[in-house]
């Protein structure tokens, strides 16, 4: 794919995601379309957005399973993106979110990281992804699929602004040296369990993110490093880290909650407008 086809299909996503309209036709389709070209296209994305004075703030992950590493033939999880726009912290573990176009929505909750240093190694573990942390917190994202019926490929995913709508993040733990071994045994073990208007729909795990929130964000750091060693996860860049739950269709008027336990988190809840 020549790089006026980049272009045109990153202008085609982001007018696509400003509208709210679907998108017919799969960057997948597309002959010779596979990972290397959608970070290109994504990398123009990012370029377009700050352009327009949308600063990225950090990355999320997407297929966070191996089992979908299977499936779909990938050697380790994927990414995308996150703005200054698109990514708000709660006031007291409660906000209200408003979408402008809203096609099809999904809500995930995820463990959410702020990093104090880069992660620039291949080879971390949960430790020493861990000692790169400043603090971690839980989160809502909102994904929203420009295509029709949530059909689509890992490169669809990534071109598609890893379908990042929002990310609404709680309040912080601070991560300090002394508490590094304890959260590696807490991170796979913790449950959240998701409230939709009160009513009760999954309870979920911190295994259910690549085992451990920690693994996935080293995991990234080390996806991350090898494909573009020259564009590391850096100092304060935010990572939301793989859902803990299946994604749930959601709309305007949903409240949703989610309480943890086996980490020290409060409920988080968000009202979408």
């Amino acid at each position: 794919m020549l790089q006026n086809e980049v272009d045109t299909l990153a202008h085609e996503l982001l007018s696509a995601s400003e509208t709210g309209q679907l998108v017919s036709v799969l960057p997948s389709t597309h002959a010779g379309f596979d990972l290397d070209r959608a970070y290109a296209v994504e990398a123009r994305l990012r370029q377009l957005r700050e352009a327009s004075g949308h600063r990225a703030v950090g990355r999320k992950v997407g297929y966070a399973n191996k089992a979908m590493w299977r499936v779909f033939k990938l050697e380790t999880l994927v990414w995308a993106h996150m703005y200054e726009d698109t990514v708000r912290h709660s006031d007291n573990n409660a906000a209200t979110l408003t979408l402008a176009h809203p096609r099809s929505l999904k809500i995930e909750p995820e463990i959410v990281f702020g990093l104090k240093r880069p992660i620039v190694s291949p080879a971390l573990d949960a430790v020493a992804a861990l000692e790169c942390t400043d603090w971690l917190a839980l989160g809502f994202e909102i994904i929203d699929c420009p295509f029709p019926q949530w059909q689509f490929q890992p490169s669809d995913f990534v071109a598609s602004f890893g379908l990042h709508a929002a990310l609404v993040i709680g309040e912080k733990m601070q991560v300090r040296q002394e508490s590094i071994v304890k959260l590696v045994d807490e991170l796979p073990r913790f449950t959240v369990r998701m409230f939709k208007n009160g009513e009760v729909m999954e309870e979920g795990s911190g295994k259910n993110s690549l085992r451990s929130p920690a693994l996935c964000l080293a995991e990234l750091g080390a996806a991350i490093a090898r494909r573009s060693p020259d564009q590391p996860l850096s100092a304060g860049e935010i990572i939301s880290s793989g859902t803990l739950t299946a994604g749930h269709a959601t709309a305007s008027g949903d409240c949703w909650t989610a309480e943890v336990e086996g980490l020290a988190l409060p409920p988080l809840t968000l009202r979408l407008n």
